[in-house]
């Protein structure tokens, strides 16, 4: 198979794990390959994808080989692979915008952003130059701005878009249109991690729904120590991050969905020592057969970007198959699957068995 030429904006910790996973995946076998939800797509492995640009605003990444990048400061997820050979590809300035909170600023630099004082670069050029398939958006929680216009970038290149975060543009009835129009797969929005907080939350409210228990109150409650967490101390740009994961538990609970005062969901605090382990508490009251009460709680503990590669992976995939069967417009399955706010949510055991039809050719999309 051909390789999956992918451009990345954002170069912080998911990319760094992506990358990294990439690499270590291409020395594995499918018997042997832990870790993945999908070995195979289509034909696509994951050490077929190839990154052929790369977009951040630090000073410690900006001009910097991609290999080199994803393992600088203010990053500090795990490193589980570290063998990355030089790529080539020099990391690009992207435009700021809103990329970045004013509260940032005050903290030490080893914790948060460092703006390069370089001009940024046409995007949309450097995506036609380097022969980019597909690019993901990585930027921090609340670059709605910045989300926009490389959302806009990827359309004028002619290029594939997976949004990561929780800016709605694949669930963007005009935008999904834009892209529909030009022909071009979305994937979105905002990535659902292969065994995260959110995921978790929707399994244990189906359970609850199906076993007959009727569920009243329910908080997530999340702190990590990376800088996604730090960027939203700022609860100004939490607006959409929490609508779309409070969505994804409410949309499960169907005609008994909760008032807002009995559903709680959301980042609740930076750690630094943290670093990028990520611990949910969560919390569920209902009431059981003879409207007994009854609650469970429980405690995650993930690294928060390892989890969130294990989807984008399968994420770029069935994005390359799109465009291989020049299919435009949302993708369905893969976003219902990977996503928390999909342009259509629907339940994960039936949006797993929609990616497998999809991938085998018997679904659209």
């Amino acid at each position: 198979m051909s390789k999956i030429k992918v451009a990345i904006a954002g170069l912080g910790n998911c990319a760094s794990a992506l990358i990294q996973g990439i690499y270590y995946y291409r020395n594995k076998g499918e018997e042997d390959c832990v870790g993945l939800m999908h070995w195979d797509i289509g034909g696509y492995k994951p050490g077929d994808i190839e990154i052929v640009a790369a977009f951040d605003i630090d000073k410690r990444k900006v001009g910097k080989d991609v290999s080199e990048a994803i393992f600088s400061p203010p990053n500090c997820t795990k490193i589980f692979y570290d063998d990355i050979p030089k790529l080539g590809v020099e990391v690009c300035m992207g435009p700021v915008m809103d990329g970045v909170a004013k509260h940032m600023y005050n903290y030490d630099e080893k914790f948060t952003f460092v703006v390069a004082d370089e001009k940024p670069v046409n995007v949309t050029e450097v995506l036609e130059d380097s022969g980019a398939e597909i690019l993901l958006n990585y930027l921090p929680v609340g670059s709605e701005e910045a989300s926009r216009y490389y959302a806009q970038c990827a359309i004028e290149a002619g290029v594939g878009f997976i949004n990561n975060i929780p800016v709605f543009i694949a669930s963007d009835p005009k935008w999904a249109a834009k892209f529909e129009k030009n022909n071009l797969p979305v994937v979105g929005d905002d990535i659902k991690s292969q065994i995260g907080a959110t995921i978790t939350h929707r399994a244990l409210a189906n359970l609850f729904k199906k076993r007959g228990v009727k569920l009243e109150r329910t908080y997530q409650l999340n702190i990590g120590g990376n800088t996604d967490f730090l960027n939203m101390l700022n609860h100004k740009r939490l607006d959409s991050k929490k609508k779309s994961k409070t969505e994804a538990v409410q949309s499960i609970l169907g005609k008994n969905r909760l008032e807002p005062e009995n559903i709680h969901i959301g980042p609740s605090d930076y750690v630094p020592w943290l670093k990028d382990n990520k611990i949910c508490f969560l919390r569920m009251e209902g009431k059981i057969f003879g409207d007994v009460p009854i609650d469970l709680e429980l405690r995650l503990s993930v690294e928060d970007s390892p989890n969130s590669a294990g989807s984008a992976i399968d994420a770029i995939r069935c994005c390359k198959l799109a465009l291989d069967r020049k299919i435009g417009g949302p993708l369905i399955s893969i976003s219902a699957y990977t996503m928390k706010h999909p342009p259509k949510q629907i339940d994960d055991e039936k949006a797993a068995e929609m990616v497998d039809k999809f991938i085998k050719g018997e679904l659209e999309r």
